[in-house]
């Protein structure tokens, strides 16, 4: 998502236009904030091309692909939290060797200060490694200090037998015109993060374990509160290390996930076997909450 991101943010101009200003100004002054996204339990793909694709209108697929097999081959139920589920090993530790793409996340807290919301300091890196690495992350207990998270990882570049579990969603082969842009596949254990933004094609997120939430902006809407939050970053362009760590990135989750404010779009909060259509340039964000472990794949299709 975030290379998507790059591709599809041009340069912006260092005051917002009076259209986005009023924007922002109204976003700040209602009395809710994001509304429930309205969400289906059965439909066509007819009716979702109709309604949907075509008019670009996110919703809400509830447990309309629980039959993907990643679903019950990849994660079983974690025996101390009935509402939590683990990384099945025993089944996946035949590609532990897979070289992978993972987010590393390190926090610092001031010793007079243990328990403060915000860590003293934070250091973001990407790097590649065998997906050993990260089975012995989350096999450990959580920490407080560091993050690991599988994040971007292209489908195609895993495994057979894995790309055979993540098969390429009806819905997304027939509403479009059957042509996929990109793929990627997301494993963590909460709270992770995919900061706001915008893709380039519309896009199929589909919850595999665990649980996430989604807040979803309109485009001109998103933007306002994008540039808003740039401008006061002092930043020409918030894109890359800045977005995940530090000042910047604390002002970005304010204003997406701050309990202050007013209407400024949906959210949706999917489980295992939900899915999540955000059309093109709709700006959104991602959390995973709860426990346990976390799984998303997505397909960006045209």
């Amino acid at each position: 998502m975030m290379e998507l991101l790059l591709l599809d943010l041009p340069s912006m101009a260092t005051n917002m236009n009076s259209q986005a200003s009023r924007i922002l100004r109204r976003s700040y002054t209602t009395i809710s904030r994001f509304k429930p996204a309205k969400s289906l339990q059965s439909f066509t793909i007819e009716a979702f091309r109709t309604d949907y694709f075509t008019t670009g209108t996110p919703v809400l697929l509830r447990n309309h692909f629980r039959s993907i097999p990643a679903i019950s081959n990849w994660f079983q139920s974690n025996p101390n939290s009935r509402d939590s589920q683990d990384l099945n090993i025993t089944y996946l530790e035949t590609y532990a060797p897979t070289i992978v793409p993972l987010e590393i996340t390190r926090s610092s807290f001031s010793a007079s200060s243990p328990q403060q919301s915000h860590p003293a300091a934070e250091e973001f890196e990407r790097i590649h490694a065998p997906l050993s690495l990260f089975f012995s992350f989350v096999s450990q207990p959580n920490t407080p200090t560091t993050r690991l998270y599988l994040a971007q990882c292209p489908l195609n570049s895993l495994p057979q037998p894995l790309q055979s579990d993540l098969p390429t969603p009806e819905l997304v082969l027939k509403a479009g015109k059957g042509d996929i842009y990109d793929t990627s596949l997301w494993l963590g254990r909460p709270p992770t993060r995919t900061p706001l933004h915008r893709d380039p094609n519309p896009n199929l997120f589909v919850q595999l374990a665990g649980k996430k939430v989604v807040r979803l902006m309109e485009p001109h809407v998103g933007r306002a509160v994008y540039e808003h939050v740039r401008a006061r970053s002092g930043h020409a362009n918030m894109r890359g290390e800045e977005m995940m760590v530090g000042e910047e990135m604390r002002r970005l989750e304010e204003a997406v996930w701050g309990d202050t404010g007013g209407e400024v779009g949906w959210e949706a909060r999917l489980v295992s076997g939900d899915g999540l259509f955000i059309p093109t340039g709709w700006w959104h964000s991602v959390k995973g909450v709860g426990e346990g472990i976390t799984g998303s794949a997505n397909w960006w299709f045209r």
